[in-house]
């Protein structure tokens, strides 16, 4: 079951002026299953995006990229059980035809749909089932559809994930809401996750690209749960400038600080509500390295302790196997590392310094730490003043049935 994770209550997710959102049955995988969201947004609204660095990305993640270059974006239309990723010329044409058909119902052009999938990969988009289910989402938007997008988007997923602030910007009080899913091939380097978040802030178009991967790099790219990178890994942002405040246009001011951190909380909680919902997870990981030269050499030690199949074992089993964790970080990659120097605590517990075990720890010490449900990992490099951190969950036994069952 999700570590300490709940599915939100839809009351707490606030609508956002400007944007309405619909949610249909397409029956793509499973018959009666809600898999088709359509988001509409206001004209004026403004849209970027991050995507997956996987090579073999898929083909709506391919669109998206072409159709944000050309702006004016007016819906997004994301389709769940199936990635339409492996799918070669044949997946464009089809996430094109859903972009025209959803162009069709709204009166735009296609290029400004942008399209999402998630699921299965190399198999066939069933674009009929999406078509026929589309005219049903339009007439379902609403404002307040969060909770069930947030439903509609999942995979393997247990629990919905979405997050909802207000903060204050310059005279006016903004408000975001964001949802996402992903519990398995989570592992993002975005330069099978989605992330859409959105805010009724006036922001210049100028700055949206720079807000959206500052973000990203504080929260989505902060997690991982297998080490797997996505074909289809997507984070959007949408600012639909009905606020009330005067534009954001200085990226040094006040009030895009206030309106990044509102931002950030929001993605932080959905990339953490990522590692919690893990496949099979059983154990919420936080893994912080602390006084590094730069942020790269920390997420590299950290990553390589999050990642590793041994550490992530041991947390499941709750044993105290404390010199896997010495090993990644040794693997890690940071050459000049000097491991005489660094320090290693297991919550509060210092468990390595000198070069070898602390000679204050006692095995006693950690396993009472390891059969918490909630651990932090804490290294000291004394390189630096430079931190990083790491969310990421166990590897348990039902990590391999789930996946092992995926297509069943």
């Amino acid at each position: 079951m999700p570590v300490n994770l709940a599915a939100p209550d839809p009351a707490s997710l606030l609508p956002i002026a400007g944007l309405r959102l619909g949610i249909a049955s397409a029956g793509i995988k499973k018959p009666g299953r809600r898999d088709l969201t359509l988001i509409e947004l206001g004209p004026g609204s403004q849209v970027a995006g991050v995507f997956t660095q996987n090579r073999f990305c898929a083909a709506p993640v391919t669109l998206c990229r072409q159709h944000l270059a050309h702006g004016g974006i007016r819906a997004l239309v994301i389709n769940t059980g199936n990635a339409n990723a492996g799918t070669g010329e044949e997946g464009l044409a089809r996430a094109h035809r859903t972009c025209e058909a959803v162009a069709g119902l709204i009166g735009c052009a296609a290029e400004n749909v942008l399209p999402f999938s998630t699921g299965v990969i190399l198999e066939p988009l069933p674009i009929d089932r999406i078509l026929a289910a589309l005219p049903a989402a339009q007439a379902d938007l609403a404002p307040d559809r969060w909770s069930e997008a947030a439903h509609a988007i999942m995979t393997t997923d247990i629990v919905a994930k979405g997050a909802s602030r207000q903060a204050r910007v310059g005279s006016a009080t903004v408000t975001v809401t964001g949802i996402a899913k992903g519990s398995g091939m989570i592992h993002p380097n975005m330069a099978t996750m989605l992330g859409f978040v959105a805010t009724d802030a006036a922001l210049a178009p100028a700055l949206m690209q720079r807000l959206v991967k500052e973000v990203a790099d504080v929260s989505f790219n902060c997690v991982t749960v297998d080490g797997d990178t996505s074909t289809n890994d997507s984070f959007i942002l949408i600012a639909t400038g009905q606020a009330g405040n005067a534009e954001i246009g200085d990226a040094a001011g006040a009030d895009y600080a206030a309106l990044k951190d509102a931002l950030s909380e929001v993605a932080i909680e959905l990339a953490q509500a990522m590692a919690r919902d893990g496949e099979g997870a059983t154990k919420f990981i936080t893994v912080t390295v602390e006084g590094g030269r730069d942020r790269s050499e920390c997420k590299q030690i950290a990553y390589a302790i999050a990642r590793s199949p041994l550490v992530k074992t041991a947390f499941f089993a709750s044993d105290p196997n404390l010199g896997r964790i010495l090993a990644a970080i040794g693997y890690a990659g940071v050459a000049d590392l000097d491991v005489n120097a660094l320090k290693v605590y297991l919550g509060d517990v210092l468990v390595a310094e000198n070069g070898g075990r602390a000679a204050s720890y006692s095995e006693a010490q950690g396993a009472a730490v390891m059969a918490q449900s909630e651990i932090t990992v804490r290294v000291v490099l004394h390189r630096g003043s430079v931190n990083a951190t790491v969310w990421t969950c166990d590897f348990s036994y039902d990590y391999v049935k789930i996946n092992a069952e995926y297509r069943t």
